[in-house]
């Protein structure tokens, strides 16, 4: 049977203690390109903004000649490789005081891990992605952790094929067989990642019938359902649910964009990755460690994630410390550049920079106290730490 336990470290300072090894597992660097298309659903969700956005539109457009093209522009978080994996394996070692393993996953790539591993401090990370897999009228997240060194890279290459690939295109059975082809590898571990998220908002309703077709279907090769420290506490209960219905270990994954270190981890007893993935996938355990910082308000969070991709950082390395170097728009020709090669001036229109700084005023005292304050949600917090605990 599968076993899995939930601590809250602030409740439980001592929880750590009877473990050796904590794993950070999903979280992001600059490899990621996450994509822009939430602006354009912004615009339609909220009228008020059309016009708005409609004249930054035509702006552009009679100006530099490029149109505004969401679907293909993307952003990157402000984190090199070296960074985050210095942040999450110093949370481990330096709050828990025990060694840390840490496995990050971009989106769809795995050039983190893989430059990660020329460097001797790091060159035990596990190659890792979050591959998204269209499903239906949805995609979904899975955590593919741990794929072996001499065959990551073609590994990739079939993954990134699949998901290019229209669903009425593909063989019905191709996502069962790769899947049961991953599961073959003994140190591979597939994570379901935030199983119960609308990310491409098709609806709740019809998103969870999905989601239990693919559980129905693919479950026996997915190894674990994962509890995200970016949603909140609601869903994350109802993921503890769904793992109990489908008899599925939860497991940890901070799905850290920004600055501040993944909100949740795994104890582990294991030494190695290779070790905590047996632990996982034949022996059932799961031991998820919520940190400190998953107890603030999810809204005050999610907009401190916000901040951190928006602000600049003078002491990163080059080509990464100003927020629209690590934003990429298609220039005239088509071809990928970060915004800070197309402004005409060379920075940011006045009326963005100024949208931009208003916004960044809600991280700076007081007014970031006071929004913590009026977002508050530890009624939730203790209805959802009830049910967990039950």
């Amino acid at each position: 049977m599968s076993q899995s336990s939930i601590s809250y470290l602030w409740r439980e300072p001592e929880a750590a203690k009877s473990f050796t090894t904590g794993v950070s597992l999903h979280s992001h660097t600059n490899q990621s390109q996450e994509t822009l298309d939430f602006i354009a659903e912004l615009s339609k969700n909220w009228g008020i903004l059309q016009p708005l956005m409609r004249w930054c539109e035509d702006r552009c457009n009679r100006l530099t000649g490029i149109q505004p093209d969401y679907a293909r522009s993307y952003w990157t978080p402000p984190l090199t490789p070296s960074l985050a994996f210095d942040l999450e394996r110093s949370q481990i070692e330096d709050r828990l005081q025990m060694p840390g393993l840490v496995s990050l996953t971009d989106h769809d790539d795995i050039q983190a891990p893989m430059l990660l591993r020329s460097v001797p401090s790091s060159r035990h990370i596990p190659v890792s992605v979050e591959w998204t897999v269209p499903f239906g009228k949805t995609a979904f997240h899975l955590g593919i952790h741990n794929l072996p060194s001499a065959t990551g890279a073609q590994w990739m290459e079939r993954l990134k094929a699949f998901t290019a690939t229209p669903v009425e295109a593909r063989k019905p059975s191709l996502l069962k067989e790769m899947l049961a082809e991953l599961d073959e590898l003994p140190g591979v571990l597939i994570v379901f990642n935030h199983p119960v998220w609308d990310l491409y908002r098709i609806g709740n309703e019809r998103h969870n019938v999905l989601v239990n077709e693919f559980l129905a279907v693919n479950g026996q090769y997915i190894h674990a359902l994962e509890l995200n420290g970016l949603r909140d506490w609601k869903e994350n209960r109802e993921v503890s649910e769904l793992a109990q219905k489908w008899n599925q270990l939860v497991i940890s994954g901070g799905d850290r964009h920004g600055i501040e270190p993944n909100a949740n981890i795994n104890l582990t007893r294991a030494a190695s990755f290779t070790e905590f993935v047996h632990e996982v996938r034949r022996e059932r355990q799961s031991h998820v460690l919520f940190m400190p910082q998953y107890a603030e308000p999810w809204k005050h969070r999610i907009l401190q994630s916000t901040l951190d991709a928006i602000r600049d950082y003078p002491h990163f390395p080059e080509g990464s410390r100003r927020w629209d170097q690590r934003v990429y728009h298609p220039d005239s020709r088509g071809v990928m550049q970060p915004l800070s090669e197309l402004w005409m001036t060379g920075h940011a229109p006045l009326y963005l920079r100024s949208v931009l700084s208003a916004v960044r005023l809600l991280g700076a005292a007081p007014l970031s106290g006071g929004l913590r304050m009026a977002w508050n949600d530890a009624g939730e917090m203790r209805a959802a730490l009830a049910k967990l605990d039950a």
